[in-house]
C-alpha cells in the first residue's frame, strides 16, 4: 500500500469531499476506488478493511484509515496545514469543526423529504448568515491578514473555501453582506493547487442530485 493515497467511497461528495480538497490543496495526487453496489461495500467490510464497518476509507502510508476527521487530521499534519504551534492548531480545529457543522447542514439538504426542504433551506440560510459566516468575516477583519490563522495557509482556509462554494450553490447571493469573505474566496481560489482542483475535469465532485439518492441508498442501506 505505497504510492498515491487511494480513496474508497461512492462517486460523489459526502464526507470524502473535504479529504479530496485537503489532498488537492497539498498538491498530492490520489486515486479513487468507487463503491458502485452494496457488494462493493460488503467486500471491504468482510476483508477487514473497514475498522468500524463504514467509509470513507483512505489507504495512505501503509494504513487503511477510517473516520473522516482522523483522516483529515493526519493529512493536515503530514502536509503542514495545521499551524505552527499548539495554539494555532487549536484555532484551526475550532474553525474547522464549526465549518463541518455547516457543511453537514448543506450536505443533508438533498436528502430531506419534499415537505421539509423549504424549512431546512431556511435553517441553512439563517445559521450560515447569522451564526457561522459573521465569525469568519470578523476573524479576517480583526487580524487583517490573508489567511484565517497565523497568516499561513492551513486546513481552515481549505475548509472555509469548500464551504463557501457549497453555500453559494445553495444560495448564490449568500455572501452579499460579507465582503471580506468574498475577497478571501477569490484569493484562496487562486492558490495554484486549489485553482487546479477547481478546473473542469478535476476530481472535485459536483453537488449531489436527488436522482442520485436512490442509488446511494442501495449501497448503504
Amino acid at each position: 500500500m505505497s504510492g498515491k493515497p487511494k480513496l474508497h467511497y461512492f462517486n460523489g461528495r459526502g464526507r470524502m469531499e473535504s479529504i479530496r480538497w485537503l489532498l488537492a490543496a497539498a498538491g498530492v495526487e490520489f486515486e479513487e476506488c468507487f463503491l458502485e453496489t452494496k457488494d462493493d461495500l460488503t467486500k471491504l467490510q468482510k476483508d477487514g478493511s473497514l475498522l468500524f464497518q463504514q467509509v470513507p476509507m483512505v489507504e495512505i502510508d501503509g494504513m487503511k484509515m477510517v473516520q473522516s476527521r482522523a483522516i483529515s487530521n493526519y493529512i493536515a499534519t503530514k502536509y503542514n496545514l495545521c499551524g505552527k504551534d499548539l495554539k494555532e492548531r487549536a484555532l484551526i480545529d475550532m474553525y474547522v469543526e464549526a465549518l463541518i457543522d455547516l457543511n453537514e447542514l448543506l450536505m443533508t439538504h438533498t436528502f430531506k423529504p419534499a415537505d421539509k426542504k423549504e424549512q431546512h433551506f431556511a435553517t441553512i440560510v439563517d445559521k450560515a448568515t447569522n451564526r457561522y459566516l459573521p465569525v469568519y468575516e470578523k476573524v479576517l477583519k480583526d487580524h487583517g491578514q490573508d489567511f484565517l490563522v497565523g497568516n499561513c495557509f492551513s486546513r481552515a482556509d481549505v475548509q472555509l473555501l469548500e464551504t463557501l462554494l457549497m453555500a453559494e450553490e445553495c444560495k448564490p447571493d449568500i455572501l452579499a453582506k460579507f465582503p471580506l469573505l468574498q475577497s478571501f474566496k477569490a484569493r484562496i481560489s487562486n492558490i495554484p493547487t486549489i485553482k487546479k482542483f477547481l478546473q473542469p475535469g478535476s476530481q472535485r465532485k459536483p453537488p449531489l442530485q436527488e436522482k442520485d439518492v436512490p442509488k446511494l441508498m442501495k449501497i448503504f442501506h
